[in-house]
């Protein structure tokens, strides 16, 4: 199974928060924990939002 890397997501980011510094603009939450790991906790599969990050030019 592969895993989906959500720092490598367009909708994945960073909060100030420290007991929640992760989130995610496309289901808009914000977790403790990598996105992605918590939509499969949730639904159990996998995160059908990830959409990889275009290539800094």
């Amino acid at each position: 199974m592969k895993r989906i890397n959500c720092r490598r997501c367009e909708y994945y980011f960073v909060t100030w928060e420290a007991s929640r510094p992760h989130g995610c603009r496309a289901y808009g939450f914000k977790s403790p924990q990598i996105p992605s790991l918590l939509v499969f906790q949730s639904s159990g599969s996998d995160c059908t939002m990830f959409k990889e990050k275009k290539p800094a030019k």
